[in-house]
């Protein structure tokens, strides 16, 4: 144990003793970390700069600089080595400041090399593992190497600290003033005035279970109890997203309801032939010719996106979740139809057996498998691939659960993303 170890962790033992028990039980030996020298030096973990090698201070600065200068609480995600906390603790303004620890084994180390009493031992300083809470403080600033570097324990608020950082840049295609949106808005604007409301299906199913089944691979695995549960006379609803109709069809299971709100689905996606007892919810942004050819009931929903704000205005219709997948919608609408308990299927937000899936060629519905570069943790508490797009419709889904405790929230698989607020279905949970 070092020297500098023992002037930090006395500190932190003294102020946080739950915080210094965990930190004892680290393990960094096993950590690939190296010193990166240029212009200065930092430590690198796995190849990962925990700070510029260069210029520390300038680059704390530059990082402190995008927080507002009169907030008496800020957060930091991430310890690094230590720049940006002595950074902020220079503002007069600045009563707390909250420290999140987003890797354990790697702060261990930082203790054990550096001296970090500078700034763990000013009175405004706060320390937590960041999974120790269920969703991000703001406003923040996460250090991108730890963003990185961040392990199991609290890769749930890794997820949500970058959904959020790149939020605005997601929402870049959703600009109400885009030529394709008006276009398209004005192309279904007269099936809007002529369908229904999905607000007319809200409450009709007080107290019902209900399936809202999406087409992650897990759903392969469900197609028999599906099927057999489908021609029960006393079952659930059966809600399908618009890409896990084609495979359900494929498999004899009829859906009662479609969930659709994407430009890009097709009637390849959608075929039309015997839908007449299959009612579709739908969002304006919809292809008009596929809902055109849709032969039952159609209902009109709207999202919060400001995209719908005029036409909101000129012909009113029902609201759904929307988190930037169809499963948030589908959700919703299950909620707002009155259901009891939702069971969630091929709700995976990853690629389970190597699949991205159910149903589909690999890269028919987006990108290949190839391209997952980043990873989730399933039900079995391992690491398995997926892309940054699905964590961030997870997070949103969560958040979402959370936000309706009165519904009870089942997950039909564990080889799919761990879902917070989900229990594992006691009878249909493989």
């Amino acid at each position: 144990m070092s020297e500098f170890f023992q002037a930090n962790a006395q500190i932190i033992e003294t102020r946080w003793p739950a915080v210094a028990a965990r930190l004892l039980t680290e393990d960094s030996r096993p950590l690939q970390a190296d010193l990166v020298e240029g212009l200065g030096s930092t430590l690198s973990i796995y190849g990962i700069q925990l700070t510029s090698r260069h210029d520390r201070t300038r680059e704390a600065q530059l990082q402190a600089a995008s927080l507002p200068t009169d907030n008496e609480v800020l957060h930091v995600y991430g310890t690094g080595l230590g720049d940006l906390q002595l950074e902020l603790l220079q503002r007069p303004a600045l009563a707390q400041l909250h420290v999140h620890i987003l890797n354990g084994a790697v702060f261990s180390l930082v203790l054990q090399l550096l001296d970090q009493t500078p700034w763990l031992s000013d009175s405004r300083i706060q320390l937590h593992y960041a999974g120790d809470r269920g969703e991000i403080c703001l406003p923040f600033f996460a250090l991108p190497s730890e963003l990185v570097l961040a392990d199991d324990y609290n890769a749930k608020i890794r997820d949500r600290l970058i959904s959020e950082t790149h939020l605005t840049f997601n929402n870049r295609e959703f600009d109400p003033r885009s030529p394709e949106i008006v276009e398209r808005l004005q192309a279904s604007q007269a099936l809007v005035r002529g369908d229904a409301d999905v607000a007319e299906l809200f409450g009709s199913c007080a107290g019902m279970p209900v399936f809202v089944i999406a087409t992650g691979p897990s759903l392969e695995s469900h197609f028999q109890a599906l099927r057999a549960i489908r021609e029960q006379p006393q079952r659930p609803l059966f809600i399908c997203v618009d890409t896990a109709y084609r495979p359900l069809l494929a498999q004899g299971i009829r859906p009662d309801i479609v969930v659709t709100i994407d430009q890009r689905i097709s009637e390849r996606h959608l075929p039309p032939a015997d839908t007449a007892a299959i009612r579709l919810v739908y969002m304006p942004m919809v292809d008009p010719a596929v809902l055109g050819a849709w032969q039952g009931p159609r209902y009109v929903a709207y999202s919060p996106s400001p995209i719908y704000q005029a036409m909101r205005q000129q012909l009113a219709k029902g609201e759904l979740h929307g988190g930037g997948s169809v499963i948030h919608p589908a959700v919703d609408l299950a909620v707002k139809m009155g259901a009891g308990d939702i069971t969630l299927f091929g709700a995976d937000f990853a690629f389970p057996g190597d699949k991205t899936h159910a149903g589909w060629g690999d890269g028919e519905l987006g990108p290949q498998l190839v391209a997952a570069k980043h990873w989730v943790l399933d039900g079995h508490g391992q690491r398995i691939k997926t892309q940054l797009n699905f964590r961030s419709y997870l997070c949103e889904l969560e958040r979402f659960i959370a936000g309706h405790p009165q519904v009870r929230f089942y997950n039909s698989s564990r080889a799919g993303a761990m879902i917070a607020g989900t229990a594992f279905h006691p009878e249909l949970a493989v």
